[in-house]
């Protein structure tokens, strides 16, 4: 691949590299699709820059079409930043590529003694439970099914923009609490997941409105996956406002659908982001297998300028090693 030089932008709103790939925005608040890429090229500092801007532009980018295994997505991922461990309950990765989660219809039912597809069925945002959530994560496709099995995501930064200004000024003094499992876990309560979930708990309070690192844009960061309660309100004022906000960033006009296949790729900032596994499979017949990576993130900072603080579990830190653009 050729080194990038300035881009231009179409009149239809498609970003142009010369000599390398184009940014095709798909939807209007979030979302692009990156053409005439091959992630097993060799990427230089400026094309790893340009791919990270689009990325905070358009919070998640979809590649086509690759021909890639485990070592590939693991070396495309280390392009933007440490690559942490599949995953903090997850002890049957491949051996060989510990940092690969395996997202397998197979195995979900051993796991959580439940026929899933996914973790969670709910919005949420990667292990966002843990004192330092995962910056990014990317998702890669090998077993897709013939119909179903789409994977929705929700631009939060654009979600906080819309609420109204009264709303904002109360959100942004808040905190809220996050725990592995949630307020309904996923899985049978007897089940060995639950037992390990148990004995090492991850729970975190968080700003309900965190600044973005990098575009400081405040960012609405509850999600009904992983969120338990607003701190100090009661339960019933809790579950109010919560469904309220859960409401807006599900508002399909924040949103964009991917369709999987076979050697589809999505890749998305995850500080500003939620997403929504699929639920329209479980009386089909099928298998669905995607393989996920995740980069290391920092603690969380509110408007205020306080961190979020650990309840229990530590930082999840990646594998040492990553190249010196700790972009993403």
């Amino acid at each position: 691949m050729t080194t990038v030089s300035e881009p231009t932008v179409t009149e239809t709103g498609v970003t142009v590299s010369a000599g390398s790939f184009r940014v095709v925005p798909v939807a209007g608040h979030i979302g692009a699709e990156i053409t005439d890429v091959d992630l097993r090229g060799e990427f230089t500092a400026d094309q790893v820059a340009e791919l990270t801007a689009a990325l905070h532009e358009y919070k998640v980018l979809f590649f086509r079409d690759q021909q890639i295994g485990h070592a590939e997505q693991i070396a495309f991922s280390r392009l933007f930043g440490a690559v942490t461990p599949s995953h903090p309950y997850d002890d049957d990765a491949p051996t060989e590529y510990p940092e690969i989660l395996a997202v397998d219809s197979r195995l979900y039912e051993k796991r959580f003694g439940v026929r899933k597809f996914s973790y969670t069925n709910y919005w949420h945002t990667d292990v966002s439970p843990l004192v330092n959530p995962p910056a990014a994560s990317l998702l890669r496709a090998e077993i897709a099914p013939e119909r179903g099995g789409d994977t929705h995501w929700t631009n939060l930064a654009a979600v906080y923009a819309g609420l109204p200004d009264s709303l904002k000024e109360l959100l942004d003094g808040l905190r809220a609490g996050h725990r592995f499992g949630g307020k309904n876990p996923a899985w049978d309560s007897e089940s060995d997941y639950a037992k390990k979930v148990a004995k090492a708990p991850l729970v975190t309070e968080h700003p309900v409105v965190r600044v973005h690192p990098v575009t400081g844009e405040k960012i609405l960061f509850v999600n009904p996956g992983f969120t338990t309660r607003i701190v100090g309100l009661s339960p019933r004022q809790s579950d109010a406002l919560l469904d309220l906000l859960y409401a807006e960033l599900a508002d399909p006009a924040y949103t964009v659908r991917f369709r999987w296949e076979r050697g589809s790729l999505a890749f998305w900032d995850n500080r500003a982001t939620a997403h929504l596994a699929p639920s329209d499979l479980n009386h089909l017949d099928v298998t669905r297998v995607l393989y996920r990576t995740t980069l290391e993130g920092e603690v969380p900072v509110g408007v205020d300028g306080e961190p979020s603080r650990s309840i229990s579990g530590a930082k999840f830190v990646g594998n040492a090693g990553a190249p010196e653009h700790d972009a993403a």
